[in-house]
């Protein structure tokens, strides 16, 4: 099934020109200081991203908005957690209020951010009490310090950990409704879990992965597709910058036809005899990373998978973590309603 959300076509720079000042200076600022801060022998100036990457921490005893958080020790060897957002309808545990829960995994090109980034600890505030849900958002190690399989395997293992330890949730957190979610990297991380989390199903007792919220997800390969051409210039995604993610992010020597890159591509893995979770793919008409995600959304329903796509089309990409731009409580709605529906 396909939604738009939407309908028009304006040229890359129009959009840009129809965002609001706020959005374009924090799209500026941001664009600016990470092309800076990627150096060009693969490595990241962490010192410099510090200045923009604003952080909130856990108030488990505060609640904001209706949300308590607090940050759980996954493996301390590795700085693996994850910050816990629990909407205060969990304070009286009944059988008639199970909440799903929500695995995300933030966005950032696998080399950025955390869940303690001001945007992304506000995203998952808004997942938990609109939802409502109990999110568990994954700080996952990062590249080029940490490559492939480095991130799958960090929110492979949180997964498991969850499965394990029956007191790390609220009691009213339904394990066998869990939904996988992320945005760009973040997505692109979600379907990799998904897929091993398929694979070895048995190792479960309790997790079942029932669906997968793919926002705007990251995919590329060797070949450039029409919308990468299209919308060059387009805020915040480029093919230098991909390019450049890619490199840091895959194996030595891969090129971007990797099955974690090109999830369509020739070194596609083959999910069609996986119980693969039903899926809501979000994209938008000015991402240049456009036509691989409708690409994955075509292959999902070739591989006899249940999916959906809502396009918005004249949305950039990662629209939905800018407050003031009215299509990201729109989204919003629509994960609501598509968590009510699995």
């Amino acid at each position: 099934m396909t939604t738009s959300s939407s309908s028009n076509s304006k040229p890359a720079a129009s959009a840009w020109a129809s965002l609001p000042w706020k959005t374009r200076l924090s799209i500026s600022v941001l664009s600016k200081l990470t092309d800076h801060a990627r150096r060009a022998d693969g490595t990241i100036n962490r010192r410099l991203l510090s200045f923009i990457d604003f952080k909130s921490s856990a108030k488990p005893t505060a609640p904001v908005k209706g949300v308590t958080t607090s940050d759980v020790t996954v493996d301390p060897t590795r700085q693996l957690w994850f910050r816990l957002f629990v909407p205060d309808t969990t304070s009286s545990p009944s059988s008639s209020s199970f909440l799903p829960v929500v695995v995300f995994f933030h966005g950032g090109g696998f080399s950025y951010l955390s869940p303690a980034s001001f945007a992304y600890d506000t995203v998952a505030r808004k997942f938990a009490r609109k939802i409502p849900a109990v999110v568990v958002s994954i700080n996952y190690r990062l590249c080029p310090e940490h490559r492939y399989p480095s991130q799958y395997d960090d929110g492979f293992d949180v997964l498991t950990f969850l499965d394990q330890n029956d007191d790390v949730l609220p009691k009213n957190a339904d394990r066998s409704r869990c939904f996988l979610a992320g945005d760009s990297a973040g997505a692109n991380m979600a379907h990799h879990v998904a897929v091993r989390a398929a694979r070895e199903k048995d190792r479960f007792r309790v997790v079942k992965p029932v669906g997968l919220i793919s926002i705007q997800p990251f995919f590329g390969g060797e070949g450039r597709v029409e919308s990468e051409i299209r919308l060059h210039g387009a805020p915040l995604v480029s093919i230098t910058r991909t390019d450049w993610i890619w490199k840091a992010f895959l194996p030595d020597g891969s090129d971007r036809d990797h099955e974690a890159a090109n999830v369509t591509g020739p070194n596609a893995v083959d999910i069609s005899g996986l119980d693969y979770p039903s899926t809501l793919v979000f994209v938008g008409g000015f991402d240049p990373l456009l036509d691989w995600q409708k690409r994955y959304y075509q292959w999902l329903k070739k591989s006899g998978k249940e999916a959906k796509l809502i396009e918005y089309p004249n949305s950039i990409h990662a629209f939905y973590v800018f407050p003031e731009l009215p299509e990201s409580n729109q989204l919003l709605s629509q994960v609501k309603d598509f968590v009510a529906s699995v």
